[in-house]
């Protein structure tokens, strides 16, 4: 399995798992919510992720939010470790994104020692965004169309602002900073059991796109959430081909 698009997988998560067929858009985060995840292999843990979104702190008179997704490796010893972290700001009341930062810390038996801290600036105004990478001297400007987010804040816009009906295609256009992505989502209902919930009614998200780790052969991923107007994301699935993994909500913390 290729770890740097389960890696992957993790951050789109934070795309689209809370599209609900509820009509009411959340206010606001308020204290914050926590979402703790598990994805297993043959029934061991190897990553834990947990998903944060929470008020951020004010700037220039604007209030602003922020979306945390936390990795890490569990179990797979001296074959992989990983240890990253994610982290989008945005302003508050449109989520337009104001900075996402990548810090990534992982290495292993079979893979490229990486450590690196990324910082994504965005310019929606002039429809850029400055990456730089600490360390270095060099600078790049993306040129992105408009209303272009990173995967957190495209989370926390559809979580917080959007009113959508599952019968509808989900289309967004995202930059992570290696790549820029049109994708569509397309959701339909279901029924499954959930290790938090039991049975429980859901809408299914499902969606195919490209992975650079694997030579951009596409993947697709699958998200469950709970279809009862709490928007609670109970399961992920990423099918690629070199094998599968599935990321089970185990808690949710307030605040």
């Amino acid at each position: 399995m290729r770890i740097r698009a389960l890696l992957l997988a993790v951050i789109f998560l934070g795309v689209a798992i809370a599209y609900a067929d509820d009509p009411r858009p959340v206010s606001g985060p308020g204290p914050g919510k926590v979402f703790l995840f598990t994805a297993k292999k043959l029934g061991v843990p190897v990553l834990k992720a947990s998903l944060h979104i929470e008020n951020g702190p004010s700037s220039q008179g604007k209030s602003l939010y922020q979306v945390r997704v936390e990795i890490s490796s569990v179990n797979l010893g001296f074959l992989f470790r990983v240890n990253n972290r994610f982290t989008s700001t945005m302003e508050s009341d449109t989520c337009i994104p104001v900075q996402y930062v990548k810090e990534v810390d992982q290495d292993g038996l079979f893979k490229e020692k990486k450590k690196y801290l990324e910082t994504l600036t965005f310019d929606p105004q002039h429809q850029k965004v400055t990456v730089e990478r600490k360390g270095e001297k060099e600078k790049r400007e993306v040129s992105l169309p408009p209303e272009t987010f990173d995967p957190l804040s495209m989370f926390a816009r559809c979580y917080l602002k959007e009113n959508l009906q599952s019968s509808q295609e989900i289309r967004m256009t995202i930059y992570d900073g290696m790549k820029l992505r049109q994708m569509v989502f397309h959701p339909k209902q279901e029924k499954i059991k959930s290790k938090v919930y039991g049975e429980v009614d859901v809408v299914c998200l499902e969606a195919t796109t490209s992975f650079a780790s694997l030579e951009d052969r596409e993947g697709t991923i699958r998200i469950w959430y709970t279809n009862d107007g709490k928007k609670i994301p109970i399961l992920m699935e990423l099918d690629l081909p070199v094998g599968s993994v599935r990321f089970e909500l185990d808690e949710i913390k307030e605040g």
